[in-house]
């Protein structure tokens, strides 16, 4: 209603409601993509972290390079796989059970500290 309401003081009712209506969708697609990106498994391993996607897909793979913790509400990790960059992972406590989510901040501040 915000877009329509911008564009119809500039354009018109008229012209308005088609670009509205692209806005909405390109957002919605937006929404989508950002939802299927989002990781929902996780697994510790000797040999690192490795987190999946929606899809099945594995977001990143490797050692843990790097951790950056707020509190016991949020934990950052820096993921370096063995090609290319470090990834990075933003986990809050709220989606991970409480033993999880301290087994990665120990994991991490060791990781950081390597």
């Amino acid at each position: 209603s915000a877009v329509f309401a911008c564009l119809a003081s500039h354009l018109g009712a008229g012209q308005a409601v088609p670009l509205t209506l692209a806005v909405w969708a390109w957002l919605t697609l937006c929404a989508l993509r950002y939802g299927r990106a989002q990781p929902v498994a996780l697994k510790i391993g000797a040999d690192g972290l490795s987190v999946w996607g929606r899809t099945g897909a594995l977001l990143a793979h490797g050692r843990i390079a790097g951790c950056s913790q707020w509190s016991g509400r949020l934990l950052i990790l820096a993921v370096m796989p063995d090609q290319g960059g470090p990834r990075t992972l933003l986990l809050a406590a709220d989606t991970l059970p409480a033993p999880v989510f301290r087994e990665l901040a120990v994991l991490g501040r060791r990781g950081a500290g390597a």
